[in-house]
């Protein structure tokens, strides 16, 4: 069972716009589940996601995924980015502009693998544009390739942070859709931040709300936010 579930428990604090507020999340995350976090700017949404990717350091508490321990303030254990085989994507696709589409993808293999290249292209539409770089491609084309290459290390959790925010609602809606997709063919962990709550219902199978930087409600999409409905039109 504990090989199935990534263990979160931190505290970290932060300085935000309405000055210091301490990040304080205990939770557990299936393998395989993609969950959303959901709730205001400077909730806490980006720092627990930098915590999982090894990029922001606890103040305490202890990180494990399955049996590996990713990080433990007690025994100071602090696994690097690059060995936790994680992907994370935020709104800034960050391509090489001087390298292919297919090259992008390509790059982010520890070994150079055609034919899972390939694959991911034609999964993501892109298999046209193999040879075109970055300058060449549309936003929406731009968003997978770099959704295409952030699964093309194969990692074992993938971070995405408002990856489609900056699209129009036909690309976004469009790019939901692969996301979904990809997800039921390849069975990635992945972690979503989003403000979209219809984006939410649409993609995740696990919300946590997060408020003020803990876990205010957590549970199935609709459960959640038909909960915080009632709750809106009871006060």
């Amino acid at each position: 069972m504990e090989n199935d579930v990534i263990s979160i428990d931190v505290e970290k604090m932060m300085i935000t716009a309405n000055g210091k507020m301490n990040l304080a999340v205990k939770t557990v995350i299936r393998k395989g589940e993609l969950v959303a976090l959901f709730g205001s700017s400077g909730a806490g949404k980006t720092t627990l996601v930098r915590i999982l990717a090894g990029l922001t350091r606890p103040d305490k508490g202890m990180v494990k995924f399955g049996p590996t321990v990713w990080f433990d303030s007690g025994k100071r254990i602090n696994i690097t980015p690059q060995n936790r085989n994680i992907s994370l994507m935020f709104q800034d696709y960050a391509l090489f502009p001087n390298m292919t589409v297919e090259q992008n993808i390509q790059y982010a293999q520890s070994t150079k693998n055609d034919k899972t290249a390939d694959e991911l292209l034609s999964i993501f539409a892109l298999s046209e544009f193999k040879k075109r770089k970055p300058n060449g491609l549309s936003g929406g084309q731009k968003q997978r390739v770099a959704l295409a290459r952030a699964l093309a290390r194969k990692p074992q959790l993938l971070l995405l942070d408002e990856p489609l925010s900056a699209l129009d609602a036909e690309m976004r809606s469009m790019l939901q859709d692969e996301i979904s997709h990809v997800h039921k063919l390849l069975g990635t962990t992945i972690i979503l931040i989003s403000h979209d709550v219809n984006e939410v219902r649409r993609l995740a199978g696990h919300v946590l709300c997060i408020k003020n930087g803990t876990i205010h409600r957590s549970g199935k999409p609709d459960e959640v936010f038909q909960r915080v409905s009632m709750e809106h039109e009871l006060k």
